[in-house]
Protein backbone atom coordinates (compact mmCIF):
# COMPACT_ATOMS: atom_id res chain seq x y z
CA UNK A 1 0.00 0.00 0.00
CA UNK A 2 1.49 3.13 -0.94
CA UNK A 3 2.74 5.52 2.04
CA UNK A 4 0.49 8.26 0.12
CA UNK A 5 -2.68 6.78 1.58
CA UNK A 6 -3.41 7.24 5.55
CA UNK A 7 -4.77 3.76 7.30
CA UNK A 8 -6.71 2.90 9.99
CA UNK A 9 -8.32 0.16 11.65
CA UNK A 10 -12.19 -0.98 11.04
CA UNK A 11 -13.21 -0.38 14.86
CA UNK A 12 -16.16 3.05 14.86
CA UNK A 13 -13.45 4.51 17.61
CA UNK A 14 -11.36 5.32 14.94
CA UNK A 15 -14.05 7.54 12.96
CA UNK A 16 -12.38 10.60 14.05
CA UNK A 17 -9.14 9.29 12.47
CA UNK A 18 -10.71 8.48 9.50
CA UNK A 19 -12.56 11.87 8.84
CA UNK A 20 -9.56 13.24 9.15
CA UNK A 21 -7.79 11.56 6.70
CA UNK A 22 -10.82 11.84 4.38
CA UNK A 23 -10.65 15.64 4.35
CA UNK A 24 -6.68 15.48 4.29
CA UNK A 25 -6.46 12.94 1.25
CA UNK A 26 -9.97 12.30 0.08
CA UNK A 27 -9.62 8.65 0.91
CA UNK A 28 -8.22 6.34 3.59
CA UNK A 29 -7.83 2.93 3.44
CA UNK A 30 -9.52 0.88 6.41
CA UNK A 31 -7.80 -2.66 7.53
CA UNK A 32 -9.50 -5.94 8.24
CA UNK A 33 -13.17 -4.26 7.73
CA UNK A 34 -14.42 -7.81 6.38
CA UNK A 35 -13.85 -11.05 7.77
CA UNK A 36 -12.70 -14.01 4.98
CA UNK A 37 -16.03 -16.59 6.05
CA UNK A 38 -17.94 -12.56 5.39
CA UNK A 39 -16.06 -12.12 2.34
CA UNK A 40 -16.73 -16.26 1.34
CA UNK A 41 -20.45 -15.68 1.61
CA UNK A 42 -20.97 -12.75 -0.27
CA UNK A 43 -18.75 -14.28 -3.00
CA UNK A 44 -21.39 -17.51 -2.68
CA UNK A 45 -24.31 -14.96 -3.32
CA UNK A 46 -23.19 -12.69 -5.92
CA UNK A 47 -21.16 -15.50 -8.47
CA UNK A 48 -24.14 -16.37 -10.11
CA UNK A 49 -24.81 -13.23 -11.19
CA UNK A 50 -21.34 -12.35 -12.04
CA UNK A 51 -21.44 -15.36 -14.18
CA UNK A 52 -24.53 -13.82 -15.72
CA UNK A 53 -23.41 -10.61 -16.51
CA UNK A 54 -22.25 -9.31 -19.64
CA UNK A 55 -19.88 -6.99 -21.31
CA UNK A 56 -20.71 -3.58 -21.16
CA UNK A 57 -21.16 -1.76 -24.51
CA UNK A 58 -19.75 1.58 -24.01
CA UNK A 59 -16.75 2.94 -22.74
CA UNK A 60 -16.75 3.12 -19.54
CA UNK A 61 -16.55 -0.60 -17.88
CA UNK A 62 -13.63 -2.46 -20.03
CA UNK A 63 -15.58 -5.47 -21.86
CA UNK A 64 -13.23 -7.89 -19.14
CA UNK A 65 -15.41 -6.38 -15.96
CA UNK A 66 -18.52 -8.53 -15.09
CA UNK A 67 -20.55 -6.57 -12.36
CA UNK A 68 -23.82 -7.58 -9.91
CA UNK A 69 -26.35 -4.69 -8.81
CA UNK A 70 -29.17 -4.05 -6.26
CA UNK A 71 -27.75 -6.17 -3.83
CA UNK A 72 -30.03 -5.55 -0.85
CA UNK A 73 -32.07 -7.86 -2.70
CA UNK A 74 -29.57 -10.25 -3.55
CA UNK A 75 -27.06 -10.22 -0.10
CA UNK A 76 -28.21 -9.55 3.27
CA UNK A 77 -24.69 -9.94 4.14
CA UNK A 78 -23.26 -7.62 1.84
CA UNK A 79 -25.68 -5.01 3.41
CA UNK A 80 -25.44 -6.25 6.76
CA UNK A 81 -21.88 -6.22 6.55
CA UNK A 82 -20.81 -3.44 3.96
CA UNK A 83 -23.25 -1.19 3.50
CA UNK A 84 -24.21 -1.09 7.53
CA UNK A 85 -20.59 -1.25 8.99
CA UNK A 86 -20.23 0.92 12.04
CA UNK A 87 -17.81 2.70 10.60
CA UNK A 88 -18.32 3.25 7.30
CA UNK A 89 -21.88 4.89 8.82
CA UNK A 90 -19.95 6.68 11.58
CA UNK A 91 -17.81 8.48 8.81
CA UNK A 92 -21.12 9.05 6.17
CA UNK A 93 -23.44 10.60 9.23
CA UNK A 94 -20.26 13.25 10.02
CA UNK A 95 -19.91 14.19 6.44
CA UNK A 96 -23.13 13.72 4.37
CA UNK A 97 -25.59 14.74 7.42
CA UNK A 98 -27.21 18.01 6.48
CA UNK A 99 -28.85 20.16 8.99
CA UNK A 100 -31.15 23.31 7.77
CA UNK A 101 -32.89 25.42 9.29
CA UNK A 102 -35.99 27.48 7.76
CA UNK A 103 -39.28 29.93 8.79
CA UNK A 104 -42.87 28.07 9.11
CA UNK A 105 -44.71 31.50 10.00
CA UNK A 106 -42.77 33.41 13.03
CA UNK A 107 -41.50 29.58 14.10
CA UNK A 108 -37.69 28.75 12.58
CA UNK A 109 -37.73 24.80 12.45
CA UNK A 110 -34.57 22.66 12.05
CA UNK A 111 -34.75 19.63 10.20
CA UNK A 112 -31.85 17.10 9.25
CA UNK A 113 -31.44 14.92 6.37
CA UNK A 114 -29.79 11.62 7.02
CA UNK A 115 -27.77 10.08 4.18
CA UNK A 116 -29.32 7.10 2.44
CA UNK A 117 -27.89 4.40 0.47
CA UNK A 118 -26.93 5.44 -3.26
CA UNK A 119 -25.49 2.32 -4.76
CA UNK A 120 -24.34 -1.42 -4.47
CA UNK A 121 -22.00 -2.38 -7.08
CA UNK A 122 -19.74 -5.91 -7.24
CA UNK A 123 -16.82 -5.72 -9.53
CA UNK A 124 -15.29 -8.63 -11.45
CA UNK A 125 -12.51 -7.35 -13.14
CA UNK A 126 -10.77 -10.14 -15.27
CA UNK A 127 -7.51 -10.50 -17.12
CA UNK A 128 -7.14 -8.18 -19.86
CA UNK A 129 -9.00 -5.09 -18.64
CA UNK A 130 -7.74 -1.81 -19.62
CA UNK A 131 -7.17 1.14 -17.70
CA UNK A 132 -10.80 2.50 -16.39
CA UNK A 133 -10.59 6.76 -17.13
CA UNK A 134 -10.29 8.77 -14.29
CA UNK A 135 -13.51 10.08 -13.18
CA UNK A 136 -15.16 11.75 -10.49
CA UNK A 137 -18.54 9.92 -9.53
CA UNK A 138 -20.26 12.91 -8.08
CA UNK A 139 -20.83 14.47 -11.44
CA UNK A 140 -24.17 12.32 -11.27
CA UNK A 141 -25.72 15.18 -8.74
CA UNK A 142 -24.18 17.64 -10.68
CA UNK A 143 -22.01 18.99 -7.99
CA UNK A 144 -19.86 22.21 -8.84
CA UNK A 145 -17.22 22.52 -6.79
CA UNK A 146 -14.46 25.63 -6.52
CA UNK A 147 -10.75 24.96 -4.91
CA UNK A 148 -10.17 24.63 -1.75
CA UNK A 149 -7.64 23.81 0.48
CA UNK A 150 -8.07 21.09 3.39
CA UNK A 151 -8.46 23.85 6.20
CA UNK A 152 -11.17 25.33 4.24
CA UNK A 153 -12.71 21.74 4.26
CA UNK A 154 -16.49 21.62 5.68
CA UNK A 155 -18.80 18.48 5.60
CA UNK A 156 -21.57 18.98 3.06
CA UNK A 157 -18.90 19.64 0.55
CA UNK A 158 -19.47 16.33 -0.79
CA UNK A 159 -22.46 14.42 -2.15
CA UNK A 160 -21.03 10.77 -1.77
CA UNK A 161 -19.10 8.78 -0.18
CA UNK A 162 -18.23 5.24 -1.48
CA UNK A 163 -16.75 1.90 0.15
CA UNK A 164 -14.49 -0.67 -1.87
CA UNK A 165 -14.12 -3.68 -0.17
CA UNK A 166 -11.44 -6.53 -1.66
CA UNK A 167 -13.39 -9.55 -1.62
CA UNK A 168 -9.92 -10.96 -3.04
CA UNK A 169 -5.93 -9.53 -2.99
CA UNK A 170 -6.50 -6.05 -4.84
CA UNK A 171 -2.88 -5.27 -6.34
CA UNK A 172 -1.23 -2.55 -9.19
CA UNK A 173 -1.14 -5.81 -11.36
CA UNK A 174 -4.08 -7.33 -11.21
CA UNK A 175 -6.62 -3.61 -11.03
CA UNK A 176 -6.15 -2.09 -7.89
CA UNK A 177 -8.16 0.91 -7.87
CA UNK A 178 -6.14 4.31 -8.85
CA UNK A 179 -6.91 7.27 -6.96
CA UNK A 180 -5.49 10.91 -7.00
CA UNK A 181 -4.79 12.42 -2.87
CA UNK A 182 -6.22 15.88 -2.89
CA UNK A 183 -8.39 15.68 -6.17
CA UNK A 184 -11.66 16.33 -3.88
CA UNK A 185 -10.21 19.67 -3.16
CA UNK A 186 -9.78 20.74 -6.67
CA UNK A 187 -12.20 22.92 -9.02
CA UNK A 188 -14.83 20.51 -10.27
CA UNK A 189 -13.10 21.55 -14.02
CA UNK A 190 -9.85 20.96 -13.38
CA UNK A 191 -8.72 17.73 -15.81
CA UNK A 192 -7.13 14.39 -14.09
CA UNK A 193 -3.71 13.90 -14.05
CA UNK A 194 -2.71 10.18 -14.43
CA UNK A 195 0.91 11.00 -12.70
CA UNK A 196 -0.57 11.91 -10.06
CA UNK A 197 -2.66 8.34 -9.19
CA UNK A 198 -1.84 6.19 -6.80
CA UNK A 199 -2.89 2.57 -5.95
CA UNK A 200 -5.26 1.37 -3.13
CA UNK A 201 -3.32 -2.16 -2.88
CA UNK A 202 -5.51 -4.38 -0.67
CA UNK A 203 -5.53 -7.63 1.23
CA UNK A 204 -8.88 -9.48 1.14
CA UNK A 205 -10.94 -7.93 3.42
CA UNK A 206 -9.68 -4.75 3.61
CA UNK A 207 -11.22 -1.40 2.08
CA UNK A 208 -11.43 1.72 0.97
CA UNK A 209 -12.94 4.35 1.55
CA UNK A 210 -13.38 8.23 -1.06
CA UNK A 211 -15.32 10.96 -1.23
CA UNK A 212 -17.43 11.19 -4.59
CA UNK A 213 -14.97 14.14 -5.51
CA UNK A 214 -12.05 12.26 -6.13
CA UNK A 215 -10.61 11.41 -9.21
CA UNK A 216 -10.25 7.33 -9.34
CA UNK A 217 -11.09 3.96 -11.86
CA UNK A 218 -9.96 0.45 -12.04
CA UNK A 219 -6.93 0.34 -13.57
CA UNK A 220 -5.66 -2.47 -15.93
CA UNK A 221 -5.58 -6.08 -14.74
CA UNK A 222 -2.16 -6.89 -16.68
CA UNK A 223 -2.02 -10.62 -14.93
CA UNK A 224 -2.46 -13.76 -16.55
CA UNK A 225 -5.19 -15.05 -14.46
CA UNK A 226 -6.49 -13.47 -11.37
CA UNK A 227 -9.37 -11.72 -10.92
CA UNK A 228 -10.09 -8.46 -8.94
CA UNK A 229 -13.29 -9.01 -6.86
CA UNK A 230 -14.42 -5.63 -5.14
CA UNK A 231 -17.76 -4.92 -3.62
CA UNK A 232 -18.73 -1.80 -3.15
CA UNK A 233 -21.46 1.18 -2.20
CA UNK A 234 -21.92 4.02 -1.91
CA UNK A 235 -23.72 6.53 0.65
CA UNK A 236 -25.42 10.24 -0.66
CA UNK A 237 -27.19 12.90 1.37
CA UNK A 238 -30.81 12.04 2.22
CA UNK A 239 -31.97 14.72 -0.07
CA UNK A 240 -30.51 13.80 -3.57
CA UNK A 241 -31.67 11.69 -5.83
CA UNK A 242 -30.22 7.97 -5.74
CA UNK A 243 -27.58 6.60 -8.56
CA UNK A 244 -29.46 3.38 -8.22
CA UNK A 245 -33.13 3.60 -8.12
CA UNK A 246 -33.36 1.35 -5.19
CA UNK A 247 -36.92 1.08 -4.95
CA UNK A 248 -36.97 -1.02 -8.36
CA UNK A 249 -33.68 -2.33 -7.86
CA UNK A 250 -34.70 -4.73 -5.03
CA UNK A 251 -38.12 -5.93 -4.19
CA UNK A 252 -40.03 -4.65 -1.64
CA UNK A 253 -40.49 -8.59 -0.96
CA UNK A 254 -36.89 -8.32 -0.20
CA UNK A 255 -35.95 -5.16 1.77
CA UNK A 256 -39.48 -6.07 4.12
CA UNK A 257 -37.04 -8.60 5.33
CA UNK A 258 -34.35 -6.20 6.77
CA UNK A 259 -34.47 -4.01 9.92
CA UNK A 260 -36.09 -0.68 10.21
CA UNK A 261 -32.82 0.82 10.41
CA UNK A 262 -31.68 -1.02 7.27
CA UNK A 263 -35.09 -0.14 5.35
CA UNK A 264 -33.90 3.49 6.15
CA UNK A 265 -30.83 3.32 5.15
CA UNK A 266 -31.52 1.80 2.09
CA UNK A 267 -34.34 4.71 1.38
CA UNK A 268 -37.14 4.22 2.29
CA UNK A 269 -37.50 7.05 4.91
CA UNK A 270 -38.54 11.07 4.91
CA UNK A 271 -35.98 13.31 4.47
CA UNK A 272 -36.80 16.50 6.97
CA UNK A 273 -38.86 17.93 6.80
CA UNK A 274 -41.34 16.56 3.81
CA UNK A 275 -38.92 15.06 1.10
CA UNK A 276 -39.86 11.36 -0.13
CA UNK A 277 -43.52 11.09 1.91
CA UNK A 278 -46.34 8.50 0.47
CA UNK A 279 -49.69 9.84 1.04
CA UNK A 280 -47.87 12.17 2.91
CA UNK A 281 -46.49 9.32 5.36
CA UNK A 282 -43.78 7.80 5.49
CA UNK A 283 -42.55 5.33 2.63
CA UNK A 284 -42.12 3.04 4.91
CA UNK A 285 -45.87 2.20 5.30
CA UNK A 286 -45.38 0.37 1.99
CA UNK A 287 -43.37 -2.39 3.61
CA UNK A 288 -45.48 -2.18 6.75
CA UNK A 289 -48.62 -2.98 5.06
CA UNK A 290 -52.24 -2.91 6.52
CA UNK A 291 -50.39 -2.57 10.06
CA UNK A 292 -48.87 0.88 9.68
CA UNK A 293 -51.18 2.58 11.64
CA UNK A 294 -50.71 0.66 14.65
CA UNK A 295 -46.19 0.85 14.54
CA UNK A 296 -45.95 4.41 12.48
CA UNK A 297 -44.53 7.02 14.71
CA UNK A 298 -44.27 10.84 14.33
CA UNK A 299 -43.15 11.73 10.53
CA UNK A 300 -43.30 15.11 10.59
Amino acid sequence: MTAALHEVASDVSNTDAAVAALIQDGGVVIRGLLSQETLDTIEQDVRPFLNADKPWKGDFFPPETRRVFGLAGKSPTFMHNLVAAPLYQAVCDALLTSTHQAYTGLKLETSISKPQLNNTVVFSIRPGARNQELHRDDMIHHNHLAAITAAEYQPGRDAGIGLFVAGKKATRANGATRFIPGSHLWDTLSPPEEGLAVYAELEAGDAFIMLSSCFHGGSANTTAGEERLIYSCFMTKGYLRQEENQYLASSVEAVRKYSVEMQQLIGYRVSQPFLGWVDLDDPRKVLVGAEWEDKRGDLF
